[in-house]
């Protein structure tokens, strides 16, 4: 006996699955925030930055249309920017005070609220890639330095010399800043001193819902050495939960630790019912410019909804929203 079913019926299942609402994917990278005059960026070097951008946002974007997981697009669109040396993380890091590159980075599952992180390492190519294995091969969090390092080896993650990281214009970053510092005797804390902020970030929205936050960095030209900022500090300088956002912060990383500021937007979403606009803005424009905290944020929400918000008059950065569409930019 054949069962027939009504037309009217098989209508209404092929209209309802045309109806049905496609899994929303988006991401959104940051490049760094600061001062950045425009006279000073050249065609030639826009362009090389809008396109270093653009690559790192198809190659995440790329795993997420796949159905592939945040946390994979994250890592690839960091690593991209970590390759770069146009970027301060990874190839393009700055100096230490002491004429280093130590790095940072960190990443965080909203899901789980997993993260894992590393800080100081000199060695890893990809120090997010260390951060990740942190998160899923050790009960901790972060570490840093020689443990950190030590464990990378072991893992077998691709490491490198030392010099992998120098580039001519971040050693004369280093130099114009020592002698700012020894004309004005101000160290990096210091306004006139701090006119750039490199770092890279990227959070992802995959196609099951989950969030994921990563931000890598060589921090600050001229820092102290052994100095840690934000970036590999969960909860100031990336942070992730499913329920409100994931957020990757660049800028004064000692502000946006002692705000815990990609926490404190999260936490303003889930307590204060603020959307990630409001909460961004409050953060950013708000309690940050009140401390004399330069810097920005990217996130994105639970619905896919993007926000890049800074208060210094650049900061690179670029999406892919829930429509597919791509933009990048580097000034207000």
């Amino acid at each position: 006996m054949r069962l027939r079913i009504p037309a009217w019926l098989l209508a209404l299942v092929v209209s309802m699955t045309t109806l049905a609402d496609p899994p929303v994917v988006a991401i959104v990278i940051h490049g760094g925030a600061g001062k950045l005059d425009p006279k000073t960026l050249t065609e030639e070097s826009a362009k090389a930055r809008h396109a270093a951008l653009a690559q790192s946002l198809r190659a995440g974007h790329a795993i997420l249309q796949k159905g592939g997981s945040a946390l994979d697009a994250v890592q690839a669109a960091i690593i991209v920017l970590e390759d770069s040396p146009l970027f301060n993380a990874g190839k393009g890091a700055v100096f230490t005070s002491a004429g280093r590159n130590e790095l940072d980075a960190s990443i965080m599952d909203g899901r789980t609220r997993e993260a894992g992180a590393v800080g100081g390492v000199t060695i890893v190519k990809n120090p997010i890639l260390a951060a990740r294995a942190v998160m899923e091969k050790t009960p901790h969090v972060l570490l840093t330095n020689e443990g950190a390092e030590a464990f990378a080896r072991d893992i077998k993650l691709p490491l490198v010399k030392p010099d992998y990281f120098r580039t001519d214009h971040r050693w004369r970053q280093l130099q114009e800043w020592k002698k700012k510092k020894a004309e004005s005797g101000q160290t990096f804390l210091d306004d006139k001193h701090a006119d750039y902020f490199g770092t890279v970030g990227c959070v992802a929205l995959d196609a099951k819902g989950n969030l994921a936050a990563g931000t890598s960095t060589g921090g600050l030209t001229g820092k102290q050495f052994g100095r840690v900022g934000d970036s590999p500090i969960i909860g100031a300088g990336t942070y992730a939960n499913n329920a409100t956002a994931g957020i990757s912060c660049t800028g004064h990383g000692e502000f946006f630790i002692r705000y815990a500021v990609a926490h404190d937007i999260t936490a303003k979403m889930e307590y204060q019912k603020k959307t990630l606009a409001a909460a961004a803005r409050e953060v950013v424009q708000q309690k940050l410019v009140k401390a004399k905290g330069r810097g920005g944020i990217i996130g994105i929400d639970a619905k896919g909804n993007i926000v890049m918000e800074f208060n210094p008059p650049a900061m690179h950065r670029g999406s892919i929203d829930k429509k597919g569409k791509l933009t990048t930019a580097i000034f207000k």
